[in-house]
């Protein structure tokens, strides 16, 4: 009998997947060379790298390798492209626009360049659904204005971002649009290109692929000051020996969703639709949080009145879930991001969050479904009259 929990807490990070652990496991044993040495085994793993960067490339539809810089994860790839960029251009004194839904890496970045740098920083409102309004952005933009930072899809409430006419705005200017991508790459929903941004943050862990990797998307021309020196790694903008193991395991995870290797992302929507309609039904009063079509297809941010998120996930061993972004979990403190779409504290705190992707099953939400409500029951016995 399996007694682990249904695991819906993707969106923290997901399962690493069986064939990226097989394209790993060669670096993690004999194929062991550092890719800066010349002989035979550095040299594989410097074609392993090489690899690797042509396929996130592929992934994000980015023009070439050289644009990928691979990082230890998203956080660093957010403080490498909003610092970088803006020290690169202006090294004090500028002017940068953020939202307020970001996620806190990106948020300590800019606090940063205005803490250490004289930098001003503006934030975006967002509306009910959580998006950001173009019309808002070129409002907050200034003569000094030198980088717009606004998330593709939020980790939290899944509300997908219209980047391209945001970029419409920032372009004309010559202001360097930063996205953090963390969520919505695995989607499929990535297409730098399309979307006209310079730079994208990226993950691995939220794809498939090991934690401890991610990448920064440099589109050619962008101008960026490296962060961590002493070395010639990554062109020059990250120093250090790369993590071969885990920068394969990236590669392979995107490989998994350019070839079509994987599920549909159709498939996660009709299983988190169905997530979210039996609890609708059998919980009278609750509220879905995000925008209800511009979402992450895995994404369920659900609001239950009446009800602490946290004493329900307590009654709840049997399901792996969170009362919010699990980078913040723990500090106490509403989310940012349900406050900024409105909710109350009490509505924050009685919000929570469950995602799903590829490897969550019908009977994996059933039976979440099944124990959510009755958990949730028990702790508003009117819940059950109402039924």
């Amino acid at each position: 009998m399996n007694t682990r929990p249904i695991y819906l807490d993707h969106q923290a990070t997901t399962p690493l997947d069986e064939n990226v652990l097989e394209a790993m496991l060669p670096f993690l044993t004999s194929e062991y060379g550092n890719p800066s040495s010349p002989h035979a085994r550095g040299r594989t793993a410097a074609r392993a790298i090489h690899t690797a960067r042509r396929q996130v490339a592929d992934l994000i539809a980015a023009e070439s390798e050289p644009e990928i810089v691979f990082t230890s994860g998203a956080t660093e790839a957010n403080h490498l492209a909003i610092l970088g960029a803006a020290l690169a251009i202006r090294p004090s004194g500028g002017h940068i626009v953020t939202t307020a839904i970001e996620h806190r890496s990106v948020l300590a970045a800019c606090r940063r360049l205005v803490d250490h740098h004289g930098y001003t920083l503006s934030h975006v409102d967002v509306d009910a659904y959580g998006l950001v309004h173009a019309a808002d952005v070129a409002a907050a933009l200034t003569p000094d204005t030198v980088l717009v930072s606004v998330m593709h899809a939020n980790n939290e409430i899944g509300t997908i971002q219209r980047l391209t006419t945001i970029a419409g705005i920032t372009a004309p200017r010559g202001v360097v649009l930063h996205t953090d991508a963390a969520q919505s790459a695995g989607c499929g929903l990535l297409d730098v290109a399309e979307l006209g941004v310079d730079l994208a943050s990226l993950s691995a862990h939220k794809l498939h692929g090991p934690q401890g990797i991610g990448a920064l998307y440099v589109r050619g021309g962008t101008r960026i000051t490296a962060l961590q020196t002493g070395g010639g790694q990554e062109h020059g903008l990250r120093a250090g020996t790369p993590n071969v193991p885990a920068i394969v395991g990236f590669g392979a995870a995107a490989h998994l969703i350019t070839t079509d290797a994987v599920p549909p992302p159709t498939r996660t929507r009709a299983l988190r639709d169905r997530l979210q309609s039996r609890l609708l039904a059998a919980l009278p009063g609750a509220t879905v949080n995000g925008h209800p079509h511009r979402r992450l297809q895995g994404n369920l941010s659900l609001t239950l009145p009446g009800i602490e998120a946290q004493d329900l996930l307590d009654r709840l061993p049997g399901i792996a879930a969170t009362t919010g972004s699990a980078c913040s979990t723990g500090s106490g403190e509403p989310s940012h991001v349900l406050r900024a779409i409105g909710l109350t504290p009490d509505q924050a705190r009685a919000t929570v969050r469950l995602s799903i992707s590829r490897t969550t099953t019908e009977t994996d939400i059933d039976q979440a479904a099944d124990l959510i409500s009755r958990a949730a029951r028990t702790l508003r016995p009117a819940l059950a009259d109402s039924a």
